[in-house]
C-alpha cells in the first residue's frame, strides 16, 4: 500500500472523507426526521462535498470571512461548526448558534468563525461580501472574504453589481458558483447567454477565473489553492466555477423527477464526490474498501447519537420571539440640552458639521455615494469638504447603483466599520429594497443578537421643489413598516445635527430622511449646537402650545401646520399645539398621549400619500390607545393618492397645503 497519495497521508484522507460522510449523512438523518415531522425544511448538500471541503480547508476561519448559501454544509463544517450544531439549527432549538430557531435549516451563520448569518434571498450576500472586504482591506490583516450560491443566482444583478466592485477596487474576495445546473427546476440552458458561468463573466478586470471539476476533491483543493493564493498574494477578487451535482432534489419541498429524466438522475449518481474520492484511494491501494465502509458506519452511528442529543434539546422560550429587532440594551443618553450654540446655520450645513465631527471621533466611519466626494460634494452639497479632509479611503464615490451602496455598507458595518452612506435621491432607494427589508432590517433579529448592522442611511425626500415623479416622493410610509430600521425625519438645522449624530452612535441601521425643499429655507435655521449635542431618538418636541387641538406632524409639515395654527388663532382665537415628532421609528407615543389629555381633539398631517401613509398608523395608535380622551374623529391632512406632478398647480393640488390644515382643524374644533 501507498504511503501517502496526492501529498496526502493516510490519516488525512480518512480525515477529509470523514467529513464528507459526515454532511452526507447529516443530510440523510435530516430527511428521516423532516419525514417524521421533527422538522419542516430541508436543503442539502450532497454533490456538492467536495469542492467546498476543499476550499474550507484552505481558510482560516479565525481571520477569513465567509457568506456561505443554503447549500454550504460541508463548508461550514470544514470551517469549523460542528453536526450537532447543524441539527439544533434544524430542529429550531434555543442553542442554535446561527439563529437560536429563527431562521430556517441551511441558513449557517456562527460569529465565532466569522461565518455571516445568512438570509434566504440568493445574491443579496455578494455585496455584502464586498463590503466586509472592504473592511479586511482596511485592517490590513490579510483576511480574505469568500462568498457563494449555485449558478442560478449569477442571474441576479447583485452578483453583477459585486464582480464589478469588487474588481474595480482589487478587493480580497473569493467568489464561488457552485454550478450543478439546475436553479431549482430551471436549467442553465435558460439562466445565460453564455454556454457557462467562467464565460459570462470574462469582462471583469482584474477578476481572476477558474473552472473545475467540483466533484474531484484533489482537483477542487488545486485550483482552489491556486485562487486563494492569487488573492492573498494581493491581484484582487478571484472566482471558481464547482461543476458538481445535485443528488437530491432542489429542498424537502421539491420532486425532481417531474423535471428530470431519470437517466440523467442516473448519471448524475456516477458523479457522487464521495464515490469519486473512495474510487480514487482504492486505486491507489492507500484505503481499502472495509475501511471506508467501517468508517462510514461509524459515520452513520455517530450522527445518529447527535441527533437525538438535538432532539432532546430545549426550544426557545416564547417570551423570546419578539427580542432583538433592535438593540435591547442601548447606550442610554439623557441630556437633550447643548451646553453651548453658535451662529445659525441651515439644515445642509447642520449635517455636513456633524457628519465632519462624527468622521474626527471615530476613525471608523466611512462615508460613501453618488457624487458625496470633492468637488461636487453631494448633489445638495451635504458632503463638500468631507473628502478633502479626511481622504478618499474614508470618504469616496460609489458606482451608480443603490443596491451596491447599502449591500456593501451592511458588509462593512458587519466586520467593525460605521458605514454613513447617501441614496442620492430617496425616489431611487427601491432598487435597495431586497437589502434593505431582508437585510439590514433582520441582521439582529435573525442572528439572535450575535451580529448587527450599525449603519447610517441618508437621503433627501419631499416635494414642493418642482421635481417632479421621480424627485419628489415621500418614502417613509413604507418604511415605518420595516420593524429593526429606525427612521428620523428632522425639521430644523439643530435637531438634524444632534439626530444625525446621535445615528452614528447607536449600534443598529438607521434611515436619516432629509426634506430637500427644507435644505437652505431661513424658517429652518437654529442656532448651531455644541459638537457634544446627542438628540435620542422617540422624543418628540412641542413646537407651539396649546390646548384646544393637536396637531401631529414632522418635516417640511411642522412649518405648515404653526402656519394654520396662527390662522385659526387669529380667525376663531383657537389654541392649537404642535407637536414634532423628529422620528418616526421609533414613535413618541407618550407625547402624543400628554398632548391630547389637554386638547382632546388629534389632526394628523404628513405628506406622503394620504391612504396607509404614516398618519394612517398614528391615527390608528390614538383610536385604540387614547380614545377615552378624544372628543372628536381623529383627522388627517396628507397629499392626494397620486403621484406629484411637475407643473407647479398640479404640484400644490396634490401636495398638503397650509389651508388643506386650516380647513380640517376649522372642522375639527367644531366638535
Amino acid at each position: 500500500m501507498s504511503a501517502s497519495f496526492k501529498g496526502y497521508s493516510k490519516k488525512e484522507l480518512l480525515n477529509i472523507y470523514k467529513v464528507m460522510a459526515l454532511s452526507r449523512r447529516t443530510d440523510e438523518k435530516m430527511l428521516m426526521l423532516l419525514r417524521q415531522g421533527k422538522s419542516f425544511f430541508h436543503i442539502g448538500a450532497a454533490g456538492h462535498e467536495g469542492a467546498q471541503l476543499a476550499c474550507a480547508m484552505q481558510m482560516n476561519p479565525k481571520l477569513d470571512w465567509s457568506y456561505p448559501y443554503y447549500r454550504d454544509q460541508t463548508m461550514v463544517l470544514g470551517l469549523g461548526m460542528t453536526v450537532e450544531e447543524l441539527f439544533l439549527g434544524f430542529l429550531a432549538k434555543q442553542a442554535d448558534p446561527g439563529s437560536g430557531g429563527r431562521q430556517l435549516p441551511q441558513h449557517y451563520g456562527k460569529k465565532e468563525l466569522n461565518i455571516v448569518t445568512q438570509s434566504s434571498p440568493t445574491g443579496t450576500q455578494y455585496l455584502q461580501a464586498v463590503g466586509t472586504a472592504m473592511a479586511a482591506r482596511r485592517r490590513g490583516d490579510g483576511a480574505l472574504v469568500y462568498v457563494s450560491s449555485g449558478e442560478g443566482t449569477t442571474s441576479q444583478g447583485e452578483f453583477h453589481e459585486a464582480l464589478n466592485w469588487a474588481s474595480r477596487e482589487r478587493l480580497p474576495v473569493l467568489f464561488h458558483i457552485e454550478d450543478n445546473g439546475y436553479a431549482i427546476s430551471v436549467p442553465k440552458s435558460s439562466q445565460m447567454a453564455e454556454g457557462s458561468v467562467y464565460d459570462m463573466v470574462g469582462g471583469y478586470r482584474h477578476l481572476k477565473r477558474f473552472e473545475t471539476d467540483g466533484t474531484d476533491f484533489f482537483e477542487a483543493h488545486e485550483t482552489f489553492r491556486e485562487a486563494i493564493s492569487s488573492i492573498r498574494s494581493g491581484h484582487g477578487p478571484a472566482i471558481v466555477v464547482s461543476n458538481v451535482v445535485r443528488l437530491f432534489p432542489h429542498s424537502s419541498s421539491d420532486d425532481h423527477r417531474k423535471y428530470r429524466e431519470a437517466e440523467d438522475l442516473s448519471e448524475e449518481q456516477k458523479r457522487d464526490p464521495l464515490a469519486t474520492f473512495r474510487a480514487l484511494c482504492e486505486n491507489e491501494g492507500i484505503i481499502s474498501s472495509g475501511e471506508f465502509k467501517n468508517l462510514w458506519d461509524e459515520t452513520t452511528r455517530e450522527v445518529d447519537g447527535i441527533a437525538d442529543k438535538a432532539l432532546a434539546a430545549p426550544f426557545p422560550q416564547r417570551s423570546e420571539a419578539t427580542s432583538h429587532v433592535v438593540d435591547d440594551n442601548p447606550e442610554e443618553i439623557i441630556s437633550t440640552v447643548p451646553a453651548t450654540t453658535g451662529a445659525e446655520i441651515v439644515i445642509v450645513d447642520a449635517i455636513n458639521h456633524a457628519l465632519h465631527e462624527e468622521m474626527t471621533r471615530n476613525e471608523n466611519m466611512i462615508i460613501y455615494g453618488q457624487d458625496v466626494a470633492d468637488g461636487k460634494g453631494g448633489v445638495f452639497t451635504a458632503t463638500k469638504g468631507l473628502s478633502t479632509d479626511f481622504g478618499p479611503d474614508r470618504v469616496f464615490n460609489s458606482p451608480l447603483a443603490e443596491a451596491s451602496i447599502v449591500g456593501t455598507a451592511v458588509g462593512a458595518a458587519i466586520a467593525g466599520l460605521k458605514p454613513v452612506v447617501e441614496i442620492q435621491f430617496g425616489d431611487y432607494i427601491w432598487t435597495a429594497m431586497m437589502q434593505l427589508r431582508n437585510e439590514v432590517a433582520t441582521i439582529r433579529y435573525r442572528s439572535n443578537n450575535t451580529f448587527s448592522c450599525p449603519m447610517v442611511i441618508r437621503t433627501p425626500v419631499g416635494g414642493y421643489i418642482h421635481g417632479g415623479l421621480c424627485h419628489s416622493q415621500s418614502i417613509e410610509g413604507f418604511f415605518m413598516h420595516l420593524p429593526g430600521i429606525h427612521i428620523v425625519y428632522p425639521s430644523n438645522a439643530a435637531d438634524a445635527k444632534g439626530l444625525l449624530k446621535y445615528a452614528c452612535r447607536i449600534n443598529d441601521p438607521v434611515l436619516f430622511l432629509e426634506h430637500k425643499g427644507m435644505y437652505r429655507q431661513g424658517f429652518a435655521k437654529r442656532p448651531e449646537p455644541d459638537e457634544n449635542y446627542l438628540l435620542p431618538f422617540g422624543q418628540a418636541a412641542i413646537v407651539r402650545a396649546g390646548t384646544d387641538l393637536t396637531i401631529i406632524t414632522y418635516g417640511l409639515m411642522v412649518y405648515k401646520s404653526i402656519e394654520a395654527a396662527k390662522l385659526l388663532e387669529k380667525s376663531h382665537a383657537a389654541s392649537i399645539e404642535v407637536i414634532d415628532l423628529r422620528t418616526l421609528s421609533p414613535l413618541d407615543k407618550a407625547s402624543i398621549g400628554r398632548s391630547l389629555q389637554k386638547t382632546s381633539k388629534a389632526l394628523v398631517v404628513y405628506e406622503d400619500s394620504l391612504t396607509a401613509g404614516p398618519g394612517s398608523e398614528i391615527a390608528a395608535i390614538i383610536a385604540e390607545d387614547y380614545f377615552e380622551l378624544l372628543d372628536g374623529p381623529v383627522l388627517r391632512v396628507a397629499a392626494k393618492d397620486t403621484p406629484v406632478p411637475f407643473n407647479w398647480d398640479l404640484e400644490d393640488e396634490v401636495l398638503p397645503q397650509t389651508e388643506d390644515i386650516r380647513k380640517a382643524a376649522e372642522r375639527l374644533l367644531e366638535y
